[in-house]
């Protein structure tokens, strides 16, 4: 399961999406996860599936990524929607045993749920994999950099985002290394109680914290001896350049707020 979480990688491309400035795909991002709350029928929600499904279109990026997104999470998803159906009232009643009530209206917020949750991180995904972490970093730095005025590290933040962004997928890769290694010594994960599987981690999670110490410890010598001081008196060898097609997305965006706005019960 772990090389099927792609959160934090990138695929090189030269799609509409991978062409857009790094600082319009995250306010997009993150506009589309604020404005998703505002939908609450059908038809919010299919307008809201086929904005997302025109993005994934234009990245040029095979749906499988994207289901392959969603399948780590799928069990949480799946845990949070039923929660929703069984303790969720409705004027509709179709079983009922002590708390738990199955209504039409629990079913309905449970689609509705499920739809939210894939929605996300199909939004989120389209973000990663077309954005090189370096260029989300400055993306992060140019937002943040208003609270510079207070005296907060805007520079320093991005740089611990985008890091704990980058290494991501390779404490993913790392995870599945150690996985076989365990494997080959005839430790099952899959197998037994709940006790058992517990215990079955701690050979898994005491290495990949080494090596996750490690790995931190090389990252601050290799800074260090490059003469890393911060982001105070630093010049940009990349420049972030807004055009057209990035304007045209936040106005799209705005014409998707609008239209929810209109069509919410």
């Amino acid at each position: 399961m772990m090389e099927k979480l792609i959160f934090g990688r990138y695929i090189p491309g030269n799609s509409f999406i991978h062409r857009l400035d790094p600082r319009a795909k995250l306010m997009g991002a993150i506009w589309f996860i604020i404005i998703i709350f505002l939908a609450n029928n059908w038809l919010t929600y299919v307008l809201l599936t086929v904005f997302v499904l025109t993005a994934v279109k234009l990245s040029e990026i095979s749906p499988k990524f994207f289901i392959n997104g969603v399948k780590p999470l799928i069990w949480l998803i799946l845990f949070t929607v039923i929660l929703q159906i069984l303790f969720t009232s409705g004027s509709t009643i179709w079983f009922r045993f002590g708390p738990v009530v199955i209504s039409q209206e629990g079913l309905l917020n449970g689609v509705f749920i499920f739809m939210r949750f894939v929605l996300i991180i199909f939004m989120s995904t389209i973000l990663t994999l077309t954005t090189m972490p370096l260029s989300l970093t400055d993306a992060i730095e140019y937002l943040l950099r208003p609270l510079a005025a207070v005296k907060v590290p805007v520079h320093e933040i991005a740089l611990m985002l985008s890091i704990a962004l980058r290494f991501v997928p390779t404490l993913m890769d790392e995870t599945e290394k150690i996985m076989n290694a365990q494997r080959a010594r005839g430790i099952d994960f899959g197998e037994g109680n709940i006790y058992q599987q517990m215990k079955a981690i701690v050979p898994l999670l005491i290495p990949l914290f080494v090596s996750s110490f490690n790995r931190a410890e090389e990252l601050a010598t290799a800074m260090e001896a490059r003469g890393y001081k911060g982001g105070e008196g630093r010049t940009k060898y990349r420049q972030l350049e807004w055009v057209s097609r990035d304007t045209m997305i936040m106005v799209a965006f705005g014409l998707l707020s609008a239209a929810l706005f209109v069509l919410r019960t």
